[in-house]
């Protein structure tokens, strides 16, 4: 862990360059939708810079069709999405591939492929058709895999790791790219529990070295621990944002997913934890 703890202090000495000028993600009357069904329906948010956001709500709500608009993946409708000011369908491709890297769900590679060759991939935007393979260039990619803990797995193929190693791999590789913004869409789905955490301290460590990360949660306890920010979206509409021990309230948990619970602060964390979980009564949903 000695190489996880070096990497941390690295990532954290260069928040005054890399990360000094946080860069500022926020949306404006932005709207979403597939041919003529809206998704998200003119939602106006700004990101925490250097937090964690989490962005969670029932099946359905927006949260990836949201995460893919905040990427560029998908075009608005209406509205913008705003980097620093400015719109991102405006930017150069190489431009915003320097501020702003997206894990999707079902991120695929190539059969053989080694832990080191994927995270290699994350110095694209800072390749030039001149340019050759720089000390920097090495540098990020030696970083990156310590700050996943992954130094000793550099030469494992892919499909050889456990999935909590593969996906920190994954992770890895947006290290690498070196962007003051990370977008993960359900970083931690089919992951068991332990992978999970290996996960999330992961994130909490990108945080703390001076990232913006956004990650699309199911588990809005884990979103609660591992998050200073959450989204709550309903029908494409954000219905409660802030700090997750000021949001979360058994009113909005039974607007959100239709169940009754008892919120019980974490003495450790102070992060709201959901117990007696039951499906709400008719009369009081």
């Amino acid at each position: 862990m000695a190489a996880v703890d070096s990497a941390a202090s690295r990532l954290e000495e260069s928040r005054m360059n890399h990360y000094a000028n946080l860069a500022e993600l926020e949306a404006r009357a932005l709207s979403l939708a597939y041919g003529r069904t809206p998704v998200i329906d003119t939602l106006d948010m700004t990101l925490p810079p250097g937090r964690v956001t989490a962005i969670v709500g029932p099946n359905g709500c927006g949260k990836s069709t949201l995460l893919a608009g905040l990427a560029r993946l998908h075009v608005p409708g209406a509205g913008s999405v705003l980097l620093n000011g400015d719109d991102i369908q405006r930017l150069p491709a190489r431009t915003l591939a320097r501020q702003l890297a997206l894990l999707p769900q079902q991120a695929s590679a190539p059969e053989g492929l080694t832990v080191m060759d994927l995270i290699r991939f994350g110095r694209q935007p800072h390749q030039g058709w001149l340019s050759q393979w720089s000390a920097d260039d090495r540098q990020a990619v030696h970083d990156a895999l310590a700050a996943a803990d992954l130094e000793d797995l550099a030469e494992r193929p892919l499909d050889a790791l456990s999935g909590g190693q593969r996906q920190r791999a994954w992770i890895a590789m947006t290290i690498a790219q070196q962007t003051p913004l990370l977008l993960l869409d359900e970083p931690t789905s089919a992951l068991d529990l332990g992978h999970q955490i290996e996960v999330f301290e992961l994130v909490r460590r990108l945080a703390g070295g001076g990232r913006t990360v956004v990650m699309v949660l199911h588990d809005l306890s884990s979103a609660c621990r591992y998050a200073d920010h959450l989204l709550a979206l309903q029908g494409g509409r954000i219905v409660a944002a802030g700090p997750p021990n000021q949001v979360v309230t058994t009113d909005l948990v039974r607007h959100l997913y239709g169940i009754d619970c008892t919120l019980i602060i974490d003495p450790d964390t102070g992060a709201p934890l959901l117990g007696n979980i039951r499906r709400a009564h008719p009369s009081s949903a």
